[in-house]
């Protein structure tokens, strides 16, 4: 006996569904200790993945003022709790380039070099990175 098309087609649907929400759920969490690094890197990852190596500085834009904001909120946790008393000052330091990075990037994404914003969310990027690596493992 043939099992039906309908059956078929909805063992099809439910099995890709289940992979979509399955890797969804895995993409969410990139296992930040701070939930504000979590919700900014869930901006940033797209853009430095797939905007800026396709040169879609007009998405990168249209993403600043999110972007933008998120880093602020990570600049308002400030060291978070946990940190190493010895790493304390280093990342109040980083904090303080993310800042002015953040400020800058803003300022960029308003005028049209793509130059200058490519420059200036690098910069974001790689302070980010440096913030995270120094997070506190949780």
């Amino acid at each position: 006996m043939k099992p039906s098309r309908s059956i078929l087609g909805f063992t099809l649907i439910s099995l890709l569904l289940t992979v979509v929400f399955v890797n969804t759920d895995a993409a969410a969490q990139h296992g930040f200790s701070v939930p504000q690094y979590e919700q900014f890197h869930d901006v940033l990852h797209p853009l430095e993945h797939v905007a800026l190596p396709n040169k879609d500085y007009k998405q990168i834009r249209e993403k600043a003022e999110e972007l933008v904001k998120l880093g602020k909120a990570i600049v308002a946790v400030g060291v978070p709790a946990g940190t190493k008393d010895e790493q304390k000052d280093e990342f109040a330091k980083e904090l303080k380039k993310f800042d002015k990075a953040l400020a800058k990037f803003s300022s960029d994404a308003k005028k049209k070099s793509d130059v200058k914003l490519k420059t200036s969310y690098s910069a974001v990027h790689d302070s980010f990175e440096m913030l995270a690596g120094m997070l506190p493992r949780g």
